[in-house]
Parts: structure tokens; sequence; C-alpha cells
């Protein structure tokens, strides 16, 4: 089973989070979810974001780090929606990680990246926050750098659609996506 690191959204550490955590440990898998906002939570996207520039990138990036400094260099490194962003900002310090997992959002591919890295992205189509001429311009950058992407669009459904807690959520793409990782984690 795998090591996984899982960062939360721009809303903060919420039960979007725990659940999925949840649900992967019940498949057998060790699972950190760092609290990056210490238990600040927004209300709205527009809180979060607040949030988020109040601590910085670079501080949140930090937390992230030290985070996770006891998981085995081959942990997976995941996240929701900002959080894919966060992961992605691990992954040049972490090149042995086994896989990515970037849920609601794509993030930079670093030059170290190892060729053939397991890289599973699960995308709402269209989504404001991934338009699909920047999401096409990433997915040809992957493929030149010879990752093993493969992503997922699920038509229809709002950008964070897996969390029960939005209007965004979806049942069907929901289920659907952990389907799909709980596939993804097992072949690794």
């Amino acid at each position: 089973m795998a090591a996984i690191a899982l960062f939360h959204s721009v809303y903060g550490f919420r039960s979007l989070e725990q659940d999925a955590a949840e649900r992967l440990r019940a498949a057998g898998h060790q699972v950190v979810t760092p609290d990056l906002y210490e238990g600040r939570v927004g209300r709205t996207i527009e809180e979060g974001f607040a949030i988020r520039e109040e601590i910085g990138w670079m501080r949140l990036c930090k937390r992230a780090d030290l985070a996770i400094a006891d998981l085995p260099a081959s942990a997976v490194l995941g996240g929701f929606s900002m959080g894919a962003g966060i992961a992605a900002s691990l992954w040049p310090t972490r090149p042995m990680a086994s896989g990515m997992l970037l849920l609601h959002s794509i993030a930079e591919i670093p030059a170290n990246a190892r060729e053939g890295i397991p890289v599973q992205v699960h995308l709402a189509d269209p989504d404001d926050f991934e338009p699909a001429d920047e999401v096409a311009a990433w997915r040809a950058h992957a493929a030149r750098a010879n990752i093993g992407l493969e992503v997922f669009f699920y038509p229809g459904v709002g950008h964070l659609y897996t969390d029960p807690s939005l209007p965004d959520y979806d049942a069907a793409a929901a289920e659907a996506t952990w389907s799909r990782v709980d596939a993804f984690l097992a072949a690794l």
C-alpha cells in the first residue's frame, strides 16, 4: 500500500480532506493530511483565498514540506485544487515520489520529473480555474516530459465536484473519481 500526502483546497482542511483520508486509509494506505492553515477555514472561496494570501504561498509550501518530512521519499503527492499546487511545489525535492494525484487542478511539472512517473488528474469540464487551452498545453508539456499521465474529465460538474458540502458536488462524478483513484494507487 502507498504512503500519501494529501493537501487541502483553498478553503482549508475540512471534511472533504478528512473523508478522503479515511477512505484511503480504509483501503490500507498511510495518509497524511496537513492542515496548512492551522485550523482556519474559509466559509467561502473568497475567504479561502484571503487566508492563503495572508499566510503566503512560500510559507504554505514550507509548512507542507515540514509536515511530510517523515514520509518515505516514495510517498505519493496529491491534493485538492490549491493542494495540487502545493503537492507540485514539493515534487522537485521529492523526485522519487511514486506518483502524483491532482484532484481538480493541473500543476507545474518540474524539470527533474522522473520519466514515466504516474500522474493522475481529475478535472471538471469546463472548469473556470483550469481553462481548456491551459489544460491542453499542460498535457502537451507532460507528453514531452514522458510523464505517465492519465487525465479524466467530468462534463457539466463544478470545480470541486467531490466536495459534498459545496454546490459543485456531483455524486456520480465523485464516485467515478474515487474508483479511479483506488485503481491508480493499487497499481503503484
